[in-house]
């Protein structure tokens, strides 16, 4: 099986397996880390349209941009129309060449300002929203959107035709209803229906975490590209496992202890530098529990870990739990 080309607009993705934009989770050092291991496009976290915000360092971290990856793409979420117009107008200034509307998040706090996932609710409320953002600027803007906002109101259909006809140019469908949030299976039926109805790339999201399972979304959806999130959480050398399974033919190396060690420590390195060594050192308890998952004989490097409080003891423990015999053996999903 093998996918063919993928563009948005006037970018021609180098293959059309993406990082989903999590917030909290795809900052600007594990973007870099998963464009080096192939994915094809990587999109900031989701930031707020409140351009007032900007200025707290949760924002200013959030829209650190990859002006050196091409295409910079920088994810917005709001209610208000202009508010998100405005928003996308100052993310072009920054070098964003790309805009993704995020109309899928599901949490709580986003989904009370009807933001989000919330948004699905109110059809006309979407046009609004995407047809002042795309007229607003000059660059793709892309969709990112649940089945509905619960089982008894699955919209995404009608969803993806007024994003189509306002001109939005690829639309990522996470395959469950924002009451569901992450339980159940992802309705792969509903984005294959969304396939064949539109024109625009389509991305299937949702439950993409081991490489047999992206095979089977794949051939279930008929997708243009998958959007890969909670599976690269700790094993960001997915997107070249995917790519040496859709192209046998590529001559990629075989992940080892080594090649891993030296991208735990990597990325340790680049989030304290980052955020400083306080709030590094805490960001990256998630990372390495993440990774541990991937990781044989890895409890207690986690147990303790996850405890220290200094950027040189998590640095420390990490090259120790690898100079183990019995540390650092893959565990391939």
């Amino acid at each position: 099986m093998s996918l063919s080309p993928l563009k948005i607009g006037p970018y021609t993705l180098s293959n059309p397996i993406v990082l989903a934009p999590m917030a909290g989770v795809t900052d600007a050092p594990f973007r870099r880390i998963c464009r080096s291991y192939g994915a094809g496009m990587t999109t900031s976290e989701m930031t707020t349209a409140d351009t007032s915000l900007w200025q707290t360092p949760k924002s200013r971290h959030r829209l650190n941009l990859d002006l050196d990856a091409e295409p910079v793409a920088v994810q917005i979420a709001g209610s208000d129309a202009e508010q998100l117009a405005t928003a996308a107008q100052a993310c072009v200034k920054r070098g964003a060449q790309i805009i993704d509307i995020n109309m899928g998040c599901p949490a709580k706090k986003v989904c009370k300002k009807l933001a989000g996932s919330a948004l699905l609710k109110d059809e006309k409320l979407v046009k609004s929203i995407l047809t002042h953002v795309v007229s607003a600027v000059a660059v793709p803007v892309t969709l990112k959107i649940r089945t509905g906002w619960d089982t008894e109101h699955r919209n995404a259909e009608i969803i993806a035709r007024i994003a189509e006809d306002s001109g939005i140019q690829s639309l990522a469908v996470h395959g469950r209803t924002r009451a569901c949030r992450y339980k159940g299976d992802a309705e792969f039926e509903t984005i294959s229906r969304i396939k064949e109805i539109v024109d625009i790339p389509v991305f299937a999201n949702g439950d993409i975490t081991t490489l047999k399972k992206s095979l089977e979304v794949l051939r279930l959806t008929n997708c243009d590209g998958l959007m890969i999130g909670r599976g690269a959480q700790g094993r960001p050398w997915i997107f070249r496992e995917l790519g040496q399974l859709l192209n046998p033919d590529q001559d990629l190396p075989q992940l080892d202890k080594y090649e891993l060690r030296d991208t735990m420590l990597g990325h340790l390195n680049e989030l304290h530098r980052f955020y400083g060594e306080v709030t590094g050192v805490r960001v990256a308890r998630k990372h390495l529990t993440w990774y541990c998952n991937s990781l044989a004989n890895a409890g207690d490097f986690r147990r303790q870990v996850v405890r220290v409080e200094s950027a040189s003891e998590q640095i420390e423990l990490t090259k120790m739990y690898f100079d183990r015999e019995d540390g650092g053996i893959y565990l391939a999903a």
